[in-house]
């Protein structure tokens, strides 16, 4: 179950969508689904060593209530890092979502 109170942050899901100009060139942007309150339950940056050198991971476990149509392919703003979803894992019978998002490489 989720708390009320618990739902503390902010959250926007975003989605990628194209554009085609006049001229026939295709553009891709990234379009609000929505704003939801949201759970932190974990954020951890983690360095670990690669096969080409160090690397930076960032991740995010977020808890929100339950919003259908939410995929792999959409992203989360928060705190003004996007991170990209890896996981969605429902809780309960349609109570809530645990999104499991790693931070966008720029």
């Amino acid at each position: 179950m989720i708390r009320a109170g618990k739902l503390d942050k902010q959250i926007t899901i975003e989605r990628e969508t194209e554009t085609v100009a006049a001229s026939g060139a295709v553009s891709k942007t990234q379009a609000p689904v929505a704003t939801v309150r949201a759970e932190l339950v974990q954020l951890s940056a983690d360095e670990y060593l690669t096969g080409f050198g160090e690397s930076d991971s960032s991740s995010a476990v977020f808890r929100i209530r339950y919003f259908s149509g939410i995929t792999t392919a959409d992203r989360v703003i928060f705190d003004g890092a996007a991170y990209n979803i890896d996981e969605i894992a429902e809780l309960g019978r349609k109570r809530g979502l645990e999104l499991r998002c790693s931070v966008v490489a720029v």
